[in-house]
């Protein structure tokens, strides 16, 4: 199996499965079922061995709890990193209002993520049909995110780290991720004993597709943006956990990837808010 097979794969499953629409039965308003959440996805690729994933366990990175792949996988020799950006409609929804999130991202946050571990594992049983073997560290038993950890706000295995070791993209302020498809949507990964050509990063910097130029500061509804300190962990956490109290399993957020210059790809250097 090489890059073309998985993207294809990846491709098909984003737009057959059931999973990516909101079930009439959950739905939060009669109007959202049968919503779409994503569209077609990225996917970049990494050695194991990237000397990347060693400087992911400074203190100034993750952190020294943070498992490189060979943890994972004693065999690894790839790590697959996928975005999935999440379709106009969730987007659009997001931006009507910057006091509290849209119920379409709410379940685009909760429905998204069980989709996004639902696409690894298809891709994960893919390569096993071929005789490889791999781990999806996020849905593994030794993931560890927050509790238990030196630094509450992070994990064992970060996502978007492994995303710009695979080349998709580059911080931006809000500490999100800025892809070729824009900043909205979600990240998942495998690590797989398949020797796949890793992509090479069209970036050197950690934030070198963000502008800077503070449209997510604006929209923030926590205040937890600023351009001297960046993001804030604490307050963010906090209004997540705020917007998690009226409906049980949902909460969510977003605000600081729409309607912002890197909502839908890589903002130009002089572009403003849009």
């Amino acid at each position: 199996m090489n890059k073309s097979e998985l993207i294809k794969a990846a491709n098909l499953f984003v737009e057959e499965s059931p999973l990516n629409y909101v079930p009439k039965e959950i739905a939060l308003l009669p109007e959202i079922a049968g919503m779409r959440i994503y569209d077609t996805p990225l996917l970049g690729i990494a050695a194991a061995s990237d000397p990347y994933f060693q400087e992911l366990k400074k203190p100034e990175a993750v952190g020294k709890h943070f498992m490189d792949p060979s943890q994972w996988l004693p065999k690894a020799k790839s790590v697959i990193s996928f975005f999935l950006p999440y379709t106009q409609r969730v987007k659009k929804s997001n931006a009507a209002d910057f006091s509290w999130p849209s119920l379409e991202w709410f379940h685009a946050r909760i429905e998204g993520q069980e989709f996004v571990d639902a696409l690894a594992v298809h891709l994960l049983q893919l390569l096993k049909n071929e005789g490889y073997d791999g781990v999806v560290p996020s849905i593994d038993p030794r993931f560890k995110i927050g509790a238990g950890l030196l630094n509450k706000f992070t994990s064992n295995w970060s996502e978007r780290h492994v995303a710009f070791a695979c080349g998709l993209g580059t911080f931006g302020l809000s500490k999100a991720m800025i892809t070729k498809a824009g900043i909205a949507g979600r990240f998942g990964s495998i690590i797989t004993d398949l020797e796949l050509p890793a992509d090479i990063k069209e970036y050197s910097g950690l934030y070198e597709y963000c502008t800077m130029c503070g449209a997510c500061i604006k929209h923030c509804p926590a205040d937890a943006i600023s351009l001297d300190k960046g993001k804030k962990h604490l307050p963010c956490f906090m209004f997540l956990n705020k917007t998690g109290k009226k409906y049980e399993r949902y909460y969510g957020c977003g605000k600081c990837q729409v309607k912002v210059p890197c909502e839908n790809g890589i903002p130009l250097r002089d572009q403003k808010e849009v």
